[in-house]
């Protein structure tokens, strides 16, 4: 199949010049597709952690609010499994590119119109109703987003490279992660309750314009070599996802438990953090706000360094390393805390995301895609990522703030964490290495 600016063939690229340029659009796709993404994703859990409560559960107490208003955060990982199989059917039979394209407008233009909400004080019950609804459409886009721009990068990538171009979209992660608690702890700064009133609004407001700059990028991506070669021998699957559960079920299940121990401690790094320094510590939110966008940073370096590490010695050791990382600073990270000192409360942070978190997140887009041929591979790698997030991520923040409501310290959260490692670990060792092999159609 061929266009007149692309002297591609049927089946992929008919130069190395022009597959060069094919995966490097493919990296700079992923990386700007997911920074949106992740920008609005991240948005909305600093806001559910500093925010939300005060805005669209006031009336409930503080301690409960709170919890409502991360469990409204874990609400959409209930929904990311279904965008992953949904968008996941239709990428492995028409095409990635497409969805791509819709799981943008979903993500982005939710967060958007969450910019628009009134709040309780203004329509009552109906404000944060229409909140959790946002959040749904949010988690739908997010289930067939990340799935389909690793997978784009992933088979678009040349093989000693594999894991070095899919950290590109994985980079998005941090990326923005950076940029959202950037903008909240701008808006933050204003003075009296300035925030509260408006400024909140406004870094959702912004995701509209992010969205065209997503949109724009994404529409010059083509279909990926693989995925023309599928089309061509007409090897779609039929239901790809019943395909999968039927013969990629071991595949299934030891990944979606890989990614546990990073997932639970990365939702500690990152939300509950704020929700510990400023409710449990009674500490400025702008400190946790300070040490997110301090490991942020770290990691959007790191990750580039990890997953080029993993195309020399493989997935599963530098997988491992970082969740052993995790499970041992599971206690050291709330002593740090606990502190109450500002730099020891940003270096915990930065130590946690830059250190433990950033190996596993350098390879989650190449060790998800590998696991599964090219007909199944968009939607095994969304199922599987997805349904982590729901076994993992959905109740993490919500459990955290539960269990120091109850216990009245984090000891029992540091052992939530060391479990999740455990688990992870075991998953590892049982996983199939895939770094050297070719990827199957």
């Amino acid at each position: 199949m061929s266009n007149s600016t692309s002297p591609t063939t049927e089946t992929g690229p008919a130069t190395e010049a022009e597959a060069r340029r094919l995966a490097n659009r493919a990296a700079l796709s992923g990386f700007i597709g997911t920074s949106l993404e992740w920008y609005d994703y991240f948005l909305y859990g600093s806001a559910a952690a500093l925010v939300f409560p005060r805005l669209f559960f006031a009336g409930m107490g503080t301690g409960v609010a709170t919890v409502v208003s991360l469990a409204t955060f874990g609400v959409s990982f209930l929904f990311r499994p279904l965008g992953g199989v949904i968008f996941g059917h239709f990428g492995d039979r028409v095409g990635r590119k497409q969805m791509l394209v819709i799981t943008l407008m979903l993500m982005g233009g939710g967060s958007f119109l969450i910019g628009c909400l009134p709040t309780a004080n203004a329509i009552g019950a109906t404000a944060p109703v229409l909140l959790v609804l946002l959040r749904v459409v949010q988690g739908v886009g997010l289930g067939g987003e990340w799935g389909g721009a690793a997978v784009v990068v992933v088979e678009s990538a040349p093989r000693p490279k594999r894991g070095l171009y899919a950290s590109s979209m994985q980079m998005g992660v941090p990326a923005g992660q950076l940029s959202s608690a950037g903008m909240l702890a701008i808006f933050s700064l204003l003075p009296g309750n300035a925030f509260l009133e408006w400024g909140w609004r406004v870094p959702f407001l912004v995701s509209g314009l992010l969205v065209l700059v997503g949109l724009w990028v994404r529409a010059r991506l083509e279909e990926t070599p693989q995925f023309r070669a599928v089309a061509a021998e007409q090897k779609q699957e039929r239901v790809p996802v019943a395909d999968v559960l039927k013969r990629a079920k071991r595949s299934v299940v030891l990944l979606i438990f890989v990614q546990a121990g990073a997932t639970i401690a990365y939702y500690m790094f990152t939300v509950y953090v704020l929700v510990y320094v400023t409710e449990h510590l009674h500490l400025p939110q702008s400190w946790g706000l300070t040490g997110v966008l301090l490991g942020a940073g770290l990691e959007l370096i790191a990750i580039p360094f990890w997953a080029r590490l993993s195309d020399r010695i493989g997935r599963r050791p530098v997988y491992a390393l970082g969740t052993l990382v995790m499970g041992l600073f599971a206690f050291p990270f709330f002593w740090m805390l606990d502190t109450g000192a500002a730099p020891v409360i940003a270096l915990a942070v930065l130590i946690g995301l830059g250190i433990g978190h950033a190996p596993t997140s350098a390879l989650n887009g190449a060790v998800y895609s590998e696991q599964f041929p090219a007909r199944l591979r968009y939607s095994g790698a969304s199922l599987s990522y997805q349904l982590s997030s729901v076994v993992a991520g959905a109740p993490a923040a919500a459990v955290a703030a539960a269990l120091v409501n109850a216990t009245g310290s984090a000891k029992a959260v540091s052992i939530y964490l060391v479990v999740g490692a455990v688990v992870s670990l075991v998953a590892i060792a049982l996983l199939r290495e895939t770094h050297r092999e070719e990827l199957a159609l």
